[in-house]
């Protein structure tokens, strides 16, 4: 009897090797000594799924609630998750001298969102090195801040901790506040924000900046991801700036360098990031709806960030200016965007609203407790892999928790990539006559 060899598509074994690391995640978190007080499997579940997605969403303490060993694995998981599982594989096959060949290639390919297999494993060298270059000149950065405060070996790991957490994007942080006690100050606000916005940006933004000498040479990729950032950026922080100026449980009791801190903070955080120096329970409606629409934006692709990301959003908002000025094509930069990446970004964007849409219709049914715009503000969060919360996470209840999970998940393996492991591919032999319909 010949046993049938189950082959699977790129999508397929991506989405399998994540669900492995989570279960094995979630093992070594439940190990007596993983933890200071035992945890349910679910929420051990639950950890491991936000760490290895690098959202930051919590159900209980991780300072208080885990061991160093514990807290050791949680950062490992949010490394790998971070650069990729993928990543990883091809390192230890090139540490092996081992060759890598198409098929892995293409999985490289799929993880990191690029269009051609050409040039990836060049991407994951260029990846590793940048990574381990920048969390190591920011962990002497924060350590600086923070030796002198908790001692050598105490602010050394504490640094490395949100180091790496701030790189990947996670928002794990070793106290319960986030980064609240240290809303003014610039070391902790500069080098933690530079973090997450350097990882966010895209590592096929951050090679090509690396690698071409003028602008014109950058790719239009690049162009919008860098132009994108700046001006969503600075829209962010001034808008909070003015939102939360004279609320007293947020900006008004700050001094007025602290306030503009604490602005730039909460505006570049919603970029999938999820630290707070800032108590979000507390903030202006206004300012909360805002930061769900960045956090639904995201990041940039191939980078440590979730969201719809910053393109997408671009390539639809240009799509929408052409159609109003009666227009055929889509430029910008004087280039021309491809129509199969006007459906992608559609595809990506109504796959994400249903999904954000259909968690948030089953929570407000189980959350009893939870006010709508708290509810919207965790899926939201957690579909973008931010971790930002208005404090409704450790109330969740299990069906609610078990939703979040599955949120989690997919925000950060992206719609698409779930979408093809679950669909066969169908090639289109016949055409059918064309036939307009009212639309608008």
């Amino acid at each position: 009897m010949k046993h049938r060899v189950i082959r699977l598509s790129p999508p397929q074994l991506l989405v399998v090797t994540f669900l492995f690391f989570i279960i094995v995640g979630m093992g070594l978190l439940k190990l007596p000594f993983a933890t200071t007080e035992s945890i349910t499997w679910l929420d051990a579940l639950f950890t491991t799924t936000s760490a290895m997605t690098v959202t930051g969403l919590a159900v209980v303490d991780t300072g208080g609630s885990f061991t160093l060993f514990g807290e050791v694995v949680i950062m490992s998981l949010i490394q790998i998750g971070g650069l990729g599982i993928m990543s990883f594989a091809v390192l230890i096959f090139m540490m092996l001298g081992k060759k890598i060949g198409f098929k892995e290639r293409l999985l490289l390919q799929q993880a990191l969102n690029q269009t051609s297999v050409g040039g990836v494993i060049k991407l994951v060298k260029y990846l590793f090195i940048f990574s381990f270059l920048v969390e190591g000149f920011a962990v002497l950065l924060l350590a600086s801040e923070w030796v002198p405060e908790f001692g050598w070996r105490r602010g050394l790991y504490v640094s490395i901790f949100h180091s790496i957490s701030a790189f990947n994007n996670a928002g794990f942080s070793l106290w319960p506040d986030s980064l609240m006690g240290y809303v003014g100050s610039p070391i902790v606000n500069i080098t933690i924000s530079f973090l997450f916005i350097v990882g966010g940006i895209g590592f096929t933004v951050l090679v090509d900046l690396w690698k071409s000498k003028t602008i014109r040479k950058l790719s239009l990729h690049t162009k919008i991801m860098v132009v994108g950032t700046i001006v969503i950026n600075i829209f962010a922080f001034m808008m909070i700036f003015i939102l939360e100026y004279n609320n007293p449980n947020t900006l008004a009791q700050l001094p007025f360098l602290d306030k503009l801190f604490a602005s730039y903070f909460q505006a570049v955080t919603p970029r999938t990031a999820g630290f707070n120096s800032l108590d979000y329970g507390s903030m202006e409606r206004s300012t909360l709806l805002l930061t769900i629409l960045l956090m639904f934006i995201g990041a940039g692709s191939a980078s440590t960030g979730g969201g719809i990301k910053l393109t997408t959003f671009v390539v639809i908002s240009l799509s929408v200016f052409a159609f109003l000025k009666e227009k055929r094509e889509i430029r910008i930069f004087r280039r021309t965007i491809d129509q199969n990446y006007i459906f992608k970004a559609l595809a990506v964007s109504m796959i994400s609203v249903l999904l954000v849409f259909t968690a948030l219709f089953f929570l407000d049914m189980t959350e009893k407790n939870a006010s709508f715009l708290a509810i919207l503000f965790e899926v939201v969060s957690a579909f973008g892999t931010v971790g930002l919360s208005m404090g409704i996470t450790g109330s969740l209840t299990a069906i609610g928790k078990w939703i979040i999970i599955i949120v989690m998940f997919v925000g950060k393996l992206g719609p698409l990539t779930l979408a093809f492991s679950l669909s066969r591919p169908d090639k289109e032999k016949i055409h059918y006559p064309k036939e307009d319909i009212l639309t608008g």
